[in-house]
């Protein structure tokens, strides 16, 4: 039998959760035709002694909306073995759009997930509906991409600026609910909401779907229950889910699948994630499925306070954060400000649900670069020992360093998973999903793409905390199942080849450093992986060893309602 591509000598590792296995994998017209000690000649043969070949990754919660239209492989997740991103997330997307307002969907992205504005800018939208936006992506894929449809697109489409600051009349609701309809026609995966209190456009106002009310939310989502397809994804439903089981709620009135930001243990408050368990396994004993995700990755966001969100919801810093530098510098220097700093997040007289910051902040932001060899001693101290050392306040101490090197001192803050034993517990719950990488995000700040090469080095070869069968399981098989993509995460003959090989002794992600390679001359943040040997998509090798190949074999994934319509 000739196969197009032929795996030879492999461990596989087929993403069921089985026992790994010794065999050959055929590839024939994009998918897997054999899988067994296979005989047939091949266009083409891989080697893959010593290696493991498992099903591609999916990642699952990305915001490469923008970049996948000049950034066809969507980097960085595909060097760390993903063959398939999900985008549209939290709400926010680049479709729906009428003419001319294009800019503002491209603020909110930019404002929410720390995009620059300059980059997006550049972003030619000859798109309208959500169907024009997929078609226009599908001419030009490296990776396979599955887009949601985002709320605050749809929000802004129908009801323009006062999509800041009201809810919907009914009129307005059900043309938005024939949009999500027109959408999920199109093929979309789902439906994305929002509930995060800190997702705000450049002028301090909440994104339009935070402005939905509970009516709206529940009206849209119906859409999916009357068409029978699709997963509706939430940003910040942990603690509306905490609060009055929102997430719960609504999959149990449209019987989809919700998924969710997420299952935490976090510095802010480091017992929720054992409410947040006890709730979802009750939510999940009766047979309802609202699954929050959660991540392998220690989160730590990098940043200046020229360019910074760290701080975003403090009354007093909020606007700051989006003034001129010489305008910041004024402020940092002024004592009356520092004054109410002081009040807000180092007394804290007035509880703030909506800052990004706990109450001991000082303790976990310290400092990384200095521009002033004078500064090189605060290198790796806390904001509080470098205010102990100097006899000073906390405020002042920071501020005096900021203003001192004209914004551009370079700190690091730690926000999540410092803790290995409960990220280990958090890693291991069946009831959570793992992802989050927040691909084609905050690229100034933090790369989490390295989440499935952390998961398969850190978490499993050195930590040990669950076999490595079951890791790609969770990196495959079951994002799969969950976002209706039942053509892939799985080695099965019949089904997509999208395929990861790597060697399990060394796979790993690097470490982070940055690159001038954004439209407009904009940098990000880099992360790439070793051990990572071949990202190979619908039968075609699309990162080897490292390096692209120039092959563009990806497609627009679409639901299973899609899927199945009738031939024309």
């Amino acid at each position: 039998m000739a196969f197009d591509l032929l795996i030879k000598n492999g461990r596989v590792i087929d993403g069921s959760g089985m026992p790994a296995f010794r065999a050959d994998v055929g590839v024939r017209n994009g998918k897997i035709a054999e899988i067994g000690k296979l005989r047939g000649i091949a266009q083409r043969t891989i080697d893959a002694d010593g290696l493991v070949v498992a099903p591609g990754f999916l990642d699952t919660h990305c915001h490469y909306d923008a970049q996948v239209t000049w950034d066809p492989l969507c980097t960085f997740s595909c060097y760390h073995g993903a063959t398939t991103v999900i985008i549209g997330n939290c709400s926010v997307a680049l479709a729906p759009v009428r003419p001319g307002a294009g800019e503002r969907l491209a603020e909110y992205l930019s404002y929410v997930e720390a995009i620059p504005m300059e980059t997006l800018r550049t972003v030619d939208i000859r798109w309208e509906t959500i169907g024009e936006y997929m078609a226009a992506l599908e001419a030009r894929l490296g990776v396979n991409v599955g887009n949601l449809i985002g709320h605050t697109a749809v929000r802004h489409y129908v009801m323009g600026n006062e999509s800041q600051g009201r809810v919907a009349t009914a009129a307005e609701t059900e043309r938005m609910r024939g949009i999500v309809r027109d959408g999920i026609a199109a093929g979309a995966l789902g439906l994305s909401v929002s509930r995060v209190k800190a997702h705000y456009d450049p002028q301090g106002v909440n994104i339009p779907a935070f402005w939905a009310d509970e009516d709206e939310i529940f009206a849209l989502c119906d859409v999916l229950a009357e068409l029978g397809t699709g997963v509706i994804q939430a940003g910040g439903g942990s603690p509306a889910e905490l609060h009055n089981r929102l997430m719960s709620r609504l999959a149990e009135a449209t019987g989809r699948q919700v998924v969710y930001n997420s299952l935490i243990h976090s510095e802010k408050q480091p017992e929720l994630w054992k409410k947040h368990i006890a709730l979802v396994d009750e939510t999940a004993k009766s047979g309802i499925r609202a699954n929050p995700m959660c991540t392998p990755n220690t989160t730590t966001h990098r940043f200046t306070m020229r360019n910074q969100q760290e701080f975003r919801g403090v009354p007093t810093w909020h606007p700051i954060l989006t003034a001129s530098d010489a305008d910041k510098l004024r402020a940092y220097s002024d004592p009356q400000v520092r004054k109410q700093l002081h009040n807000e997040v180092i007394e804290w007289v007035a509880d703030i649900p909506a800052a990004m910051i706990g109450r001991n902040w000082y303790d976990k932001v310290w400092v990384e670069k200095t521009v002033l060899a004078k500064n090189e001693k605060w290198r790796g101290k806390t904001v509080r020992e470098l205010a102990e050392a100097q006899g000073k306040g906390i405020i002042d101490a920071f501020m005096d360093l900021v203003v001192e090197e004209n914004l551009d001192t370079v700190f690091l803050r730690g926000v999540l998973g410092f803790d290995k034993e409960i990220s280990s517990k958090i890693l291991n719950y069946p009831h959570a999903y793992i992802g989050l990488s927040d691909g084609g995000a905050h690229v100034q700040f933090q790369s989490g793409v390295g989440y499935s090469s952390r998961l398969l080095g850190y978490w499993v070869r050195e930590q040990g905390i669950m076999s490595l069968e079951h890791a790609v399981r969770r990196l495959t098989f079951e994002n799969a199942s969950v976002f209706g993509i039942y053509d892939r995460g799985l080695l099965r003959p019949g089904l997509a080849a999208d395929i990861a090989i790597f060697d399990p002794e060394t796979v790993n992600p690097l470490p982070e450093d940055v690159v001038h390679d954004f439209p407009a001359g904009a940098w990000r943040m880099r992360q790439l992986a070793t051990g990572m040997h071949y990202t190979i998509v619908n039968g075609q090798v699309l990162i080897e060893n490292g390096r692209p190949t120039g092959a563009l074999p990806g497609r627009v994934l679409r639901n299973s309602m899609y899927r199945q319509r009738p031939a024309p």
